[in-house]
């Protein structure tokens, strides 16, 4: 029996993938669980539309990735802090920081957890990356100063 996934199913397929699977299995378990649906004609062309559709998205993303890479590429971000008596940083610089001094200051809303930077615990300019999309990362430089 042909059937369209509705979900990913470990053994079978992706979510939107049309496979063959016998009556039993897709009637006792992949229907009940909500796991898939019957693969009839218009099922499966609006699989394809819906597939093609995210293709078309993903594409559409990759290339605004790469468009503020270019933009990101050797941009300065300045991020101030509070420094102690001795010339030391309470705490550390983190990444969620930095996101939201992009943000501010270049309107880049980038997620923390895509920003890698070394730990940066005193004031000065440091080396950082963020990754945008699959394969397409930005670097730039974060300058750290005194408040």
């Amino acid at each position: 029996m042909k059937v369209i996934l509705e979900q990913d199913v470990k053994g079978q397929g992706k979510k939107g993938d049309v496979v063959n699977v016998s009556d039993g299995y897709a009637r006792n378990y992949l229907f009940p669980h909500k796991l898939a649906s019957p693969a009839d004609a218009a099922a499966v062309n609006a699989a394809n539309i819906q597939k093609s559709a995210a293709a078309h998205r993903r594409f559409e993303a990759g290339l605004k990735a790469r468009e503020d890479a270019k933009k990101l590429d050797g941009v300065v971000v300045t991020v101030r802090v509070r420094i102690g008596e001795n010339g030391r940083m309470f705490g550390a610089v983190t990444g969620k920081e930095i996101a939201a001094a992009l943000e501010q200051q270049y309107g880049f809303a980038i997620d923390r957890k895509k920003i890698s930077v070394e730990p940066i615990r005193t004031t000065g300019e440091y080396a950082a990356r963020a990754s945008l999309f699959e394969n397409v990362s930005a670097a730039f430089r974060v300058a750290v100063t005194a408040e």
